[in-house]
């Protein structure tokens, strides 16, 4: 599918996704050389995104495995129906099957309840998923060592069944908001890459080609407005996800360009936090901080 990093601009570009050269060259490696990669980044910088856009670049599934405290293999990995089971067993004894055939016959495939783990492995003797195991730091210690048996060989061993095993593997990609450190046996499996926040320009861009109908303009004074915000001592500096949700609230109030009242108005689209919002709004009464970002914002569009 690609046949060089190149390929893998134009694929994402394809999708409106704005790739880094270092971020294309790191998918490049990850696709050809069949590693995981492992993608750490402030929340909302695009780490998820990614994935999703790597799926449709390959004309393939996203297989999404979200993390959490606590997760297990049997959320991660597998069930049995249990449900299901008792009725074939029923059904089998009303029709007088053998005892011993219904006990095979109940548990094959057919009667497991496929988690992301399993569905990718299984997807893959078919046509290789995207599979997306998101923010990894949220699981616990223990849901690492199971991720690096799947990891390391693309199977599953079923004690009922057997071994599974991935035909072909698929791409993997990793992500981690950086919460807790993950241990280096799995860093060790993967390629890594740091999604950073994205330059002036790329912002610029990325508004452009995501928000239809923007003008050129307007995306450009919310690129600058971002940048400058996230000099500020913040709780959570606003991500390109937050950017990309005010650029469509401004369109949505057809607005054109940025004013006080706008911002004070929309300003819940960019800040997820009291007190982030507490500060800004003391920062907003002074004259200076105002104008370094309204000012600012409009000498650099002259």
């Amino acid at each position: 599918m690609f046949d060089s990093i190149e390929s893998v601009e134009k694929s994402l570009l394809r999708e409106k996704y704005i790739p880094d050269r270092s971020l294309a060259t790191v998918l490049y490696l990850a696709w050809s050389l069949k590693k995981p990669l492992f993608l750490e980044g402030e929340p909302g910088v695009g780490k998820t995104e990614t994935a999703a856009v790597m799926a449709k670049a390959l004309n393939t599934n996203l297989i999404r495995l979200q993390c959490y405290e606590g997760l297990d293999a049997n959320h991660a990995l597998y069930e049995w129906n249990y449900p299901r089971q008792i009725l074939a067993i029923k059904l089998g004894e009303e029709c007088g099957t053998e005892r011993e055939l219904i006990g095979r016959t109940i548990f094959t495939e057919e009667f497991l309840i496929k988690r992301p783990l399993l569905e990718a492995i299984l997807s893959a003797r078919e046509r290789e998923p995207v599979l997306l195991i998101d923010e990894i730091d949220r699981s616990d210690e223990e849901f690492e060592a199971l991720l690096l048996e799947v990891l390391s060989d693309f199977q599953i061993s079923i004690p009922e069944i057997g071994t599974l095993k991935a035909v072909r593997r698929p791409m993997v990609i990793l992500t981690s908001n950086r919460t807790r450190d993950i241990h280096d046996a799995l860093k060790r499996r993967c390629l890594y890459h740091w999604i950073d926040y994205p330059t002036l320009e790329k912002e610029r861009e990325i508004i452009a080609a995501r928000i239809a109908g923007i003008s050129e303009d307007l995306a450009r004074q919310v690129a600058l407005f971002m940048k400058r915000l996230r000099e500020e001592d913040l709780v959570k500096r606003p991500g390109v996800a937050e950017t990309l949700d005010w650029a469509s609230a401004l369109l949505a109030l057809e607005k054109q360009y940025l004013d006080e009242k706008t911002v004070e108005d929309t300003l819940g689209c960019i800040l997820k936090y009291r007190e982030d919002m507490v500060r800004f709004q003391d920062l907003w009464q002074r004259a200076d901080f105002r104008d370094a970002l309204l000012m600012d914002v409009m000498e650099k569009m002259c």
